[in-house]
């Protein structure tokens, strides 16, 4: 979870922006409400994450309880990420934007075809 010194915001909204606002952080969880997923499928996925990029939003979401690394201890390594029960109360959330997004792609579409 986050430190004394990382306080969250007052606003709600912003709390849920400094949470999962950024643009990797949403399009990780998209694929993690589909399934869990290994380390090298994310990356591969999402056109243009970097490593460090990918490493750095999934230990945030780690601390902050929205995902769960797991490690299996097998030979090779696997590890999975997935998200938590929290994580998962994004689902409408997600869902929301999605339908916003396709709306949004529709109109445009429409507008440029007069």
């Amino acid at each position: 979870m986050r430190s004394k010194e990382d306080i969250l915001p007052e606003c709600p909204v912003a709390t849920t922006v400094s949470l999962i606002g950024s643009k990797w952080k949403l399009l990780i969880m998209r694929n993690l409400l589909v399934r869990p997923w290994r380390f090298n499928e994310l990356q591969k996925s999402i056109e243009g994450i970097s490593q460090k990029a990918l490493t750095d939003a999934l230990r945030s979401m780690e601390a902050d309880g929205i995902v769960i690394r797991t490690a299996y201890p097998e030979v090779p390594p696997r590890v999975e990420y997935s998200l938590t029960e929290q994580g998962e109360s994004m689902r409408p959330i997600i869902k929301s934007m999605e339908s916003w997004g396709t709306a949004y792609k529709e109109r445009m579409q429409e507008q440029r075809r007069r």
